[in-house]
């Protein structure tokens, strides 16, 4: 038996495991052995480990000071499966990498500044500087609850996020296929954009699914778009396809449960709380996500700011019939409320970006037991 020292934390709308990259390092286990068993997996309640039962509640965040230039931390994101005896290292939570900076501030890897202090991180998942910005008076880390956001009830402590020229970190282009709109042959046809940013994503027109969605019209509850009969087998099939199409695997079946994201766009809600530009409602890992996943925001704003995307149409059609000007970012109504994105520059590169919270939850150790690590043939 052996104690890891970890940290639970709110990133944005996920919760996470915080730990130390050398913590986890098992003689004789893989990473994956090791956040398999910590977490309680392969089993849908996570009852014997730490996973929450849901995927925006079994994720881990692995930390390491950087001796890299213009890099102060390296920060690797796993998404543990919970039915699957499964992690999948192909991908970035941006909700979790709102952790980073304090993390990083109170183990002593970045001195704090006098008023705010930068830390530059380094997603290792898809080769991505984030650029993070939190507050420190008197260099001292202000961690209370001043600022609400979308999808969480209580305030937090605010991060600003920005990605650094984060067009095509994981197939090499924006648009991996080469065109800003592509037919799918998955469930009869469906026309796409294929966009990389931040995440690889793939944006559906709500209107494009056709009678099969069953009077879907986009922004409805995840629960509700859950339970809409074949709704979720289809988009999955476009999915996969997708990821073929972008070059991230080789069949449909070796495409990953996280990778790439999926996003139902569609017109600004009339029943709307606040202005927004463009309707989403996101899936994550088989499943509609309560929120936005931050990495999926950023690829919807370049997709937005790039004329003939099935994104930018909606928004130009929406802007053109209200009068609303959308700016450089992007106000994107979720189930949770308004995400709103900024774009600017750093070091002449193209920024995209969000402010999210945090809070510390809880600090100590989680124990992982002796070998078997995998359930008994009685569960």
């Amino acid at each position: 038996m052996r104690e890891i020292a970890a940290t639970w934390m709110r990133g944005g709308t996920s919760k996470c495991w915080v730990f130390r990259r050398e913590d986890l390092q098992v003689a004789d286990q893989s990473v994956d052995e090791v956040l398999l068993r910590l977490y309680g997996s392969p089993d849908h309640r996570q009852v014997d480990g730490v996973g929450g039962g849901t995927s925006t509640t079994s994720k881990a965040v692995i930390l390491a000071p950087s001796s890299a230039e213009g890099v102060d931390v390296e920060y690797t994101f796993a998404q543990v499966g919970i039915e699957d005896a499964k992690v999948d290292w192909g991908s970035n939570c941006g909700n979790c990498s709102a952790v980073v900076a304090a993390f990083a501030i109170r183990e002593g890897w970045v001195r704090a500044g006098e008023v705010e202090t930068g830390v530059r991180v380094l997603n290792t998942n898809t080769d991505q500087l984030i650029v993070q910005h939190v507050p420190t008076p008197g260099r001292v880390l202000a961690e209370d609850g001043s600022t609400h956001i979308p999808g969480v009830p209580f305030g937090g402590a605010p991060v600003r996020m920005g990605f650094v020229d984060p067009a095509g970190r994981s197939t090499g282009s924006l648009f991996p296929s080469g065109a800003r709109r592509d037919v799918l042959a998955a469930a009869g046809g469906v026309t796409v954009t294929l966009v990389d940013a931040g995440a690889p994503v793939v944006a559906v027109d709500v209107a494009g699914l056709g009678p099969s969605a069953a009077g879907v019209v986009g922004d409805e509850s995840p629960e509700r778009l859950d339970a809409v009969p074949g709704l979720l087998a289809r988009l999955d099939a476009v999915r996969r396809e997708a990821g073929v199409r972008m070059g991230l695997a080789e069949s449909p079946e070796e495409v990953a449960r996280a990778v790439p994201k999926l996003a139902l766009v569609s017109p600004p809600s009339r029943d709307a709380d606040e202005p927004t530009d463009l309707t989403v409602r996101m899936l994550s890992m088989g499943r509609f996500h309560p929120a936005v996943p931050v990495t999926g925001s950023v690829a919807l704003t370049l997709a937005a700011g790039t004329p003939g995307t099935v994104v930018a149409d909606l928004v130009a059609a929406h802007a053109a019939a209200t009068g609303a000007d959308p700016g450089k970012g992007l106000r994107l109504g979720t189930p949770a409320g308004c995400v709103e994105t900024f774009v600017e520059t750093h070091a002449d590169l193209p920024v995209v970006g969000v402010t999210r919270t945090y809070r510390r939850l809880a600090q100590g150790s989680v124990v992982l037991p002796d070998p078997p690590l995998m359930p008994s043939v009685s569960a």
